[in-house]
């Protein structure tokens, strides 16, 4: 019988931020996980984590900084699906294509300058067919331009603590000091998958753009594991000259979704193969307890000077804890810690605190808490009717 506990406490600074999530991936994985395995023999780096825990599950040269090809637009993707979660995007919205975009070598969906496209089919031509053009158009969008674009980019890098990453364009186009690792491309993709609808995209094998006309677009997934491997449903292929073949790849089995990175494969079959076995080996030899859904209500937090009287506060991504297989799970508990200090207003997304959970006395996962609606200043007429209501209730 598993034993669950929730305890609410306090955080009383807001500057004690807690330990990134991509901290506990580092973690060293156990010994009778790593001992005689040799999983990714073909490839210059690998990783393999568990995404809600973030553990490391199989790692070859994970640090090592490579050019990481098209696996850069998974930081793309990132940047737009919070745009989207934000309210500053919408999937109808029609995006007008720039020179700039329209110019874009490599893959792409054909975008012509003037065309107009909506959000959600430039999000295909991401997911799917790794446009570089729909990835500069969507970049422009959101921020102005490819270089403001970038920057957000590498803010978020920083964010997230890549320390060994860094962007030079949207779309992975060999560029000088351009780069990033196996395992900062599992932390993106570990973030990219906080947003569930992402896999809506890149689980899709083929589908049209601009359906029954002239410059129609027959869309094919450049990740064929989608097709043939149970499971997977996304994240994004990378190929160069320079990074030869990578694949940031997820899959979903039986409640438990993983994440694998592999770069620097020789060839497009060694890449699938070797992820085929991360994949194998992760889905046989470990389980997932899952404890919480993502925009799962935790607690309710009531602030005096909000708009609203009481302010929800929920997951910001699934939780769950991971064991091998076969072994009981006990002791799981879970601690509420709110931030003490919280400045209005509150945006959906702003963190209001963490769950961090324990097996025992020993921490095994910390989550950022989050809001899932804006929380606004309350005005003046609001907070003297609150004065005149708790007036006459204490009488």
């Amino acid at each position: 019988m598993k034993k669950y506990i929730l305890i609410v406490t306090i955080l009383f600074s807001i500057n004690a931020i807690f330990p990134s999530i991509a901290a506990l991936a580092e973690e060293k994985p156990t010994d009778n996980t790593m001992d005689g395995l040799n999983l990714a023999p073909n490839t210059k780096s690998a990783i393999l984590i568990e995404r809600d825990t973030g553990k490391m599950l199989y790692d070859k040269n994970a640090h090592e900084k490579l050019p990481p090809a098209s696996m850069t637009k998974v930081m793309t993707l990132l940047l737009i699906m919070e745009s989207l979660e934000k309210g500053n995007l919408k999937l109808d919205e029609m995006v007008r294509v720039s020179e700039h975009a329209a110019s874009m070598g490599g893959s792409q969906i054909f975008l012509e300058a003037g065309e107009e496209m909506s959000v959600d089919d430039l999000l295909k031509g991401i997911a799917i067919a790794s446009g570089n053009d729909a990835s500069v158009a969507m970049a422009e969008r959101i921020a102005g331009s490819e270089e403001a674009f970038v920057k957000k980019m590498n803010d978020k890098a920083k964010e997230l603590k890549l320390e060994n990453t860094k962007f030079q364009n949207t779309t992975g186009l060999p560029a000088a000091d351009h780069y990033s690792t196996a395992y900062d491309m599992a932390i993106m993709a570990k973030e990219l998958l906080k947003y569930e609808t992402i896999t809506n995209y890149t689980s899709i094998y083929e589908d049209y753009l601009r359906k029954g006309k002239d410059n129609e677009f027959w869309l094919v997934n450049t990740n064929k594991l989608v097709r043939f491997y149970p499971g997977v449903d996304g994240l994004k292929t990378g190929f160069t000259r320079e990074a030869m073949y990578c694949l940031t790849a997820t899959a979903e089995k039986d409640g438990m979704r993983v994440i694998a990175v592999v770069m620097g494969a020789k060839t497009p079959k060694e890449r699938n193969a070797t992820v085929s076995s991360m994949l194998d080996y992760a889905f046989n030899s470990f389980e997932t307890n899952k404890l919480f859904s993502k925009n799962e209500k935790i607690t309710d937090l009531k602030l005096l000077k909000a708009d609203k009287r009481t302010i929800k506060v929920v997951t910001s991504e699934s939780i769950s804890t991971l064991h091998p297989k076969g072994e009981s799970v006990e002791n799981i508990k879970s601690e509420i810690v709110l931030n003490k200090k919280i400045s209005l207003p509150i945006s959906i997304g702003d963190q209001v605190g963490k769950l961090v959970v324990k097996d025992g006395e020993k921490t095994i996962l910390e989550s950022p808490l989050t809001v899932d609606e804006n929380i606004g200043r309350a005005s003046y007429l609001t907070l003297l009717k609150r004065s005149i209501q708790a007036i006459v209730k204490s009488n």
